[in-house]
């Protein structure tokens, strides 16, 4: 204590184990001095701490100056402050109070796994929630989901798992009621939960953990032939769909999907695009292979292809490759849509470069193959502009594109 003083001090007590005294004197007036007596004495400690619901503690001294500090479990988190420090005084007290550890409705969960839990829970959930968890993984990661307990008023109480950021993302659970959910596989790395409880009969909820796996491709299709594949992500989730080509038909599923799960896949086997041995086709123009084109046709075989073009068209038909067994491999061609039709003509062997035209807007078509020596054909049909018949005169088809400047050609023949 500096300065000179007369009056005995007041009672002092130190606040740690260690005491430090410094007496200082000048050059001039003395004095009697001083007398003080110590004693050891048991230091007050802080009251013991509230341990929240649900919560950890970590530190077990209680004296002044010393630090606690506290964490939830997962799933929960800490309302308040998460260190508190015991304070010096008369009457030792914590400089805060305990946090307390609450199941929150919703919120952004970005860790690689952890737990969500419906509002209340171990308790009952309050009624009329609407809650979104949003699970944020890093891109090329899904969350893996699994459910400890789940218990909701059946009709009426749901949780709704979205694989996607958005309310209008595809819906890949939803559950009401006692019975405990199967595991789910989100796709993206973006998951919603969504929870959303009535006015009444509340129950003890949910709580599910989510682990992130990661998203591997599905293996690359084989070679398309004869079409072309529309996107080339194949990613889990993602969808690929299969074309071919005019002339060729598809045979299988049109689009593939890419599976979630260990063991990556595609839904179903891959698609083929095929010739077929005769099919119905409307188009303004296209092309016909002989059955199993680019390969030669089989043997003993009956193909009927009926072509129709846009009314007020005529059809005009090349072939591009002709090469038939002479005679006995052949194509029919007919003006119409059956066989009572007038004939155009009958195709066989090696010629190319044949053409025939129609004059209404349907043609049919038939290949016949005896049983031996195969073959190949390719022809090509176009819809062009029809001129309307005038009795006396030979009808001719007249492609559009040479109707530009015609006027002085003449186009029928008496």
């Amino acid at each position: 204590m500096m300065g000179s003083c007369t009056t005995v001090p007041a009672l002092l007590n130190s606040t740690s184990n260690q005491l430090y005294l410094h007496f200082h004197s000048d050059i001039s007036v003395a004095a009697a001095g001083f007398h003080l007596e110590y004693k050891t004495v048991g230091l007050a400690a802080c009251p013991e701490p509230v341990i929240p619901s649900n919560g950890i503690k970590s530190g077990d001294r209680y004296m002044v100056n010393d630090v606690l500090s506290f964490q939830c479990e997962p799933g929960y988190t800490l309302q308040g402050r998460s260190h508190i420090s015991c304070m010096p005084g008369t009457v030792r007290r914590w400089n805060y109070p305990s946090p307390l550890c609450i199941a929150k409705c919703g919120g952004t969960l970005t860790n690689m796994g952890g737990v969500i839990l419906s509002p209340g829970f171990p308790g009952n959930y309050p009624s009329n929630l609407d809650c979104t968890w949003k699970i944020l993984l890093p891109v090329g990661y899904g969350a893996h989901i699994q459910f400890l307990n789940f218990s909701t008023e059946a009709n009426h109480d749901f949780l709704e798992i979205q694989n996607g950021p958005y309310h209008t993302s595809s819906v890949i659970g939803q559950f009401s009621g006692m019975e405990l959910p199967s595991p789910l596989l989100s796709t993206t790395h973006e998951t919603l939960v969504h929870f959303y409880s009535d006015h009444s009969e509340n129950r003890q909820g949910f709580k599910l953990t989510y682990q992130a796996y990661e998203l591997q491709n599905c293996p690359d299709p084989p070679p398309f032939l004869n079409g072309y594949i529309v996107n080339s992500d194949y990613s889990v989730g993602q969808s690929v769909s299969f074309e071919c080509y005019p002339g060729y038909v598809l045979r299988g599923q049109p689009v593939l999907t890419c599976q979630h799960g260990i063991n990556r896949n595609w839904n179903y086997h891959f698609p083929r695009c095929e010739a077929p041995c005769g099919y119905n086709v409307t188009a303004q123009n296209g092309t016909v292979y002989s059955p199993g084109f680019p390969d030669e046709y089989p043997n003993s075989k009956d193909c009927t292809w009926l072509i129709i073009v846009p009314p007020g068209h005529g059809i005009y038909i090349n072939f591009t490759l002709l090469q038939t067994e002479p005679v006995n491999d052949y194509i029919a061609v007919w003006d119409g849509p059956d066989h009572n039709s007038p004939q155009l003509g009958v195709f066989s062997g090696n010629t190319a470069l044949e053409t025939a035209y129609s004059s209404t807007n349907q043609v049919l078509l038939k290949f016949h193959s005896d049983f031996s020596t195969g073959g190949f054909f390719v022809l090509n049909f176009h819809g062009q502009f029809a001129l309307s018949k005038i009795p006396g005169f030979t009808y001719h088809i007249v492609p559009e594109s040479r109707l530009q400047g015609m006027v002085s050609e003449s186009v029928f023949q008496p």
